[in-house]
């Protein structure tokens, strides 16, 4: 089982990244206050720490998780192609639907040197979802994957 490590949300794109203890996850918002929480395929993004380590140690520095301007990290975990279609249940009511991979982008170039290049392989760039089941979410909520 997995546990949520952090969440975030920005409110204008391109916009700084805010850390937030707790936060509504709602069918039409997303996580609240998020410039792109609106329903979509990519409504949620979810990252592995595991995987954002890896990359990090390919680039050879320790850069803070909201750099890669996802919406929640969660831990023990490791994303792959085989995760479309599966759920991530977060606390006693989210559920999230995964429904791809979340390419990086030059921002991520722009952020580090090398980052880019670092995130695609593997998935370490995190997933995107789709909001199935809406509810309240707080760091160090249980997750599960099915």
């Amino acid at each position: 089982m997995s546990t949520l490590k952090a969440i975030a949300y920005k409110t204008v794109k391109k916009g700084k990244m805010n850390q937030v203890f707790c936060a509504n996850v709602s069918l039409l918002r997303g996580v609240e206050n998020d410039v792109f929480g609106r329903p979509s395929k990519r409504q949620v993004t979810v990252m592995s720490l595991e995987q954002w380590q890896q990359a990090c140690q390919e680039v050879d520095a320790d850069l803070d998780w909201l750099t890669r301007r996802a919406n929640i990290l969660i831990d023990d975990y490791q994303f792959s192609s085989a995760d479309v279609g599966k759920h991530i249940s977060i606390g006693e009511e989210v559920s999230l639907l995964i429904t791809g991979e979340t390419d990086p982008c030059a921002k991520m170039e722009m952020a580090h040197a090398g980052l880019e290049k670092a995130l695609l392989p593997h998935w370490r760039g995190g997933v995107t979802c789709k909001v199935v089941k809406e509810g309240l979410i707080q760091v160090d909520d249980k997750v599960s994957i099915d």
